[in-house]
């Protein structure tokens, strides 16, 4: 048996010209829960935010799980940005970001409260707004461009790390999560490990530029969170990206 998963993945809104696309992924045990919770997404969010790549399969879920997976999915998450909330089985897990730490605990109560005691609920947001709007300002949404299929940055790409070592600088030592993401061209497996080694790249080239590197952890997230549809080549582009993570 197969217990059902959700995942619902928060892009940064910090220095954003318009909202950030909202991915709700994972395994659903029917089309009609499918079909629920993303409406109850878009309405949420809006319907151009909502990137969907939930799929129906043989998973079981508990009593009413649908129902409460629309609780779940509420105004206090739009008070979250760059994080996830995940459901596995009766576990529910939210992270990111908030600007305080009274909307921290508001955040994660709400959420406990939708659902029955069945349910347990881990509380993994952080209070990194004001560091994290500044690496995001840095940032400006640019691309950080690589030579096709490889983890050589291109000199535009440079230009922009220099800028964003600046910016490391004056967070004042806190640690950063740099993540690469890719496009879903060619295989998971193949574009997981791009990723990781881009985001490799990027480290190194920070710790050149004076970064501690023990203050720079690395992570490859593939093609599983996409910003745009891959359909179209500007979708794809959009998709290989880096991003700057302010961690715990």
């Amino acid at each position: 048996m197969r217990l059902f998963a959700l995942c619902i993945a928060f892009a940064c809104a910090y220095a954003a010209a318009q909202p950030l696309p909202v991915t709700i992924s994972g395994t659903v045990p029917d089309e009609a829960t499918r079909a629920a919770i993303l409406q109850r997404a878009r309405a949420l969010y809006g319907p151009a935010r909502v990137v969907d790549q939930l799929a129906v399969g043989n998973v079981v879920a508990p009593p009413n799980w649908s129902a409460h997976m629309q609780k779940l999915l509420s105004e206090p998450l739009k008070q979250v940005t760059q994080g996830q909330l995940t459901v596995e089985g009766n576990r529910v897990g939210i992270r990111g970001d908030v600007a305080n730490e009274a909307l921290r605990q508001e955040v994660a109560s709400e959420l406990a409260n939708s659902l029955n005691p069945t349910y347990t609920v881990s509380n993994g947001l952080r209070v990194n707004a004001p560091a994290q709007k500044l690496l995001d300002t840095a940032l400006a949404r640019r691309i950080i461009e690589f030579e096709s299929g490889q983890a050589v940055i291109r000199p535009s790409g440079l230009q922009i790390l220099d800028e964003m070592a600046a910016a490391m600088v004056q967070i004042g030592g806190r640690k950063v999560e740099v993540i690469g993401h890719t496009d879903n061209t060619g295989s998971r497996e193949a574009n997981l490990a791009l990723s990781l080694a881009r985001a490799g790249a990027v480290r190194s080239y920070l710790s050149a530029k004076g970064i501690a590197a023990a203050s720079i952890s690395v992570a490859g997230a593939g093609p599983d969170q996409p910003l745009a549809d891959n359909a179209s080549p500007e979708g794809r582009a959009r998709n290989r990206r880096i991003e700057f993570r302010v961690a715990d």
